[in-house]
């Protein structure tokens, strides 16, 4: 990257209501957003957030895509990647005691047996989604995975109707709960190799960093919990959530962990979501 280029890049993300635009829609990638959800989430009036969204578009850090009648804005993966390169090999000289924390040693796939792999899946109440994609996963994944769920507002406890969803597929639901996400911040607890978020609020919380930086990646499904209608509606739609869980921790225990990068990962990862 240029040297004007990044002094752009950087003066526009100096504004702290643009880098919080930014740092949300990271959390959200490669997937866009819609302004009304940004909006929403960080508090901005909507003539507000359209100038930071202007001003990031302008800097080529941000870009647009019109699905239906929708706009969805998303992060330009290869300018923020330039962006992260020119500060820490142009300016920072490629210093190893400034990329060191960046990029701490961590095991290669094949360094470790498959069992070790812990996953962690959030949403809002871990009440039905990330109960889903945990119960999936232990059963899916025949022992190679380590499953965890939690969310960011639990529930009281898990919903009967995903429960008696998951009883139907033949899971053991005797051991889940709605769990708090500081239950997996805390000193102590598992690190996690891969984090999933499965509803679009979970996306959009603040967390801090995951200690050793596991592949990340956002896999919103619908809320079934949320559906109106009779019981028989109701539990379609809890059905469909399951079955759309389903296709994805399938693929996903379908991965050749054992040789893929991180790089690789991360795309495949991504990848998943598209479905």
């Amino acid at each position: 990257m240029e040297q004007i280029a990044a002094a752009h890049a950087f003066a526009t993300l100096g504004h702290p209501d643009r880098l919080a635009v930014f740092r949300l829609l990271m959390r959200f990638a490669p997937r866009g957003v819609r302004p009304t959800e940004i909006a929403q989430t960080l508090g901005f009036k909507p003539n507000t957030l359209s100038h930071h969204l202007a001003d990031l578009t302008a800097a080529g850090l941000v870009g647009v895509e019109r699905q239906g009648r929708s706009l969805h804005y998303s992060v330009a993966l290869d300018r923020a990647q330039a962006l992260i390169g020119y500060l820490a090999l142009d300016v920072g000289r490629g210093r190893p005691d400034l990329l060191g924390p960046l990029a701490p040693p961590l095991a290669a796939p094949g360094d470790r047996p498959l069992a070790t792999r812990t996953v962690l899946f959030l949403c809002s109440g871990n009440s039905a989604r990330s109960l889903f994609a945990e119960a999936l996963l232990r059963d899916l994944g025949q022992g190679r995975f380590t499953a965890y769920s939690a969310g960011t507002r639990p529930a009281r406890g898990p919903n009967p109707m995903a429960l008696e969803v998951l009883r139907r597929n033949d899971h053991d639901v005797s051991g889940l709960r709605s769990k708090s996400i500081h239950e997996f911040q805390d000193p102590g607890a598992p690190i996690m190799d891969f984090v999933f978020t499965v509803c679009d609020t979970a996306a959009a919380e603040e967390c801090p960093p995951w200690p050793g930086q596991p592949i990340t990646g956002h896999w919103g499904l619908p809320d079934p919990v949320k559906v109106q209608g009779t019981d028989a509606e109701k539990a379609l739609a809890f059905a469909q959530t399951y079955a759309a869980m389903r296709r994805r921790i399938a693929a996903f225990v379908a991965l050749p962990l054992a040789s893929l990068d991180r790089l690789a990962l991360q795309t495949s990862v991504d990848a998943l979501s598209q479905d």
